[in-house]
């Protein structure tokens, strides 16, 4: 524990809150629940007490017990602690529908399930109208929210919703005049301070919840050793998939924003 506080200390928060703390309640679990309770004793809480309580007391003293002890539980902590940011691009990738040409028919599977799924906001009009003369009040309430939905996000072009809000934002921008690939750089060098804080804000957002993503695969994963690090790992995942939603409608308003400012800035004065 007093390793832990040191840590903090010396380690800036967001990585410290963001990676190394996950990784370490990860590996705790993993050792305690799936290494020692399993299924059988998932929930023998004098066990798992008895069983932290022996290894903080075999880390109390300087030995050489002791530190071949934290290599052993440091090194896994460590390396997944800089394991998940490479996962999480991966993650963020998907879900800006930017897939591997080898997943490409997997993403042109989920692509044409998207299409059949989305219905004419017209047709929702139609639905509504009719749930209400029936006297439905709720039914059409629901279906005036998917209209809306339907309205702005358009008929789905990607594997997953936030592929198509950031074409979206893309669109956007083209149709000011400027181009997000080409412009990103010289907006990020040319942004005043607020912007590229906005920027940088946003884009944090959408890593860390990629992040966590990651992190409730893994927790998933480990329930088949120890059952109840399934249900948490689902509850995770569905949090951080609500999370990312936000992080990326937050950073598609930001960079629409941000190249909006850009062209109503007047030029710089020449010398």
């Amino acid at each position: 524990m007093g390793l832990l506080i040191e840590l903090q200390k010396r380690i800036p928060d967001g990585w410290f809150l963001r990676r190394l703390l996950p990784a370490v309640l990860f590996f705790v679990v993993a050792v305690v629940g799936g290494g020692e309770l399993g299924h059988a004793h998932w929930d023998d809480v004098s066990l798992a007490r008895e069983k932290i309580a022996d290894a903080l007391r075999s880390g109390g003293g300087p030995s050489a017990d002791t530190a071949a002890s934290l290599v052993l539980f440091a090194v896994p902590v460590v390396a997944a602690a800089f394991a998940v940011p490479y996962a999480a691009s991966g993650v963020g990738a998907l879900a800006a529908g930017a897939w591997p040409w080898w997943l490409m028919p997997v993403g042109d599977l989920v692509t044409r399930w998207r299409r059949r799924r989305w219905t004419e906001p017209d047709e929702l009009a139609r639905r509504s109208l009719r749930a209400s003369a029936d006297g439905n009040a709720l039914r059409a309430a629901r279906l005036d929210v998917r209209r809306a939905a339907a309205l702005e996000n358009g008929r789905p072009g990607s594997p997953t919703w936030s592929g198509d809000r950031f074409h979206r934002t893309e669109e956007t921008i083209r149709q000011q005049g400027d181009d997000l690939v080409t412009g990103w750089t010289a907006l990020i060098l040319g942004a005043q301070d607020p912007p590229r804080a906005a920027l940088a804000e946003a884009r944090d957002a959408y890593d860390a919840a990629c992040e966590a993503l990651v992190w409730s695969a893994a927790f998933t994963v480990l329930g088949a050793w120890w059952w109840p690090a399934a249900p948490v790992g689902v509850l995770l995942g569905l949090a951080s998939w609500r999370a990312l939603r936000h992080a990326v409608e937050a950073l598609c308003r930001t960079t629409e924003a941000a190249f909006t400012l850009r062209a109503t800035q007047p030029p710089p004065a020449q010398p």
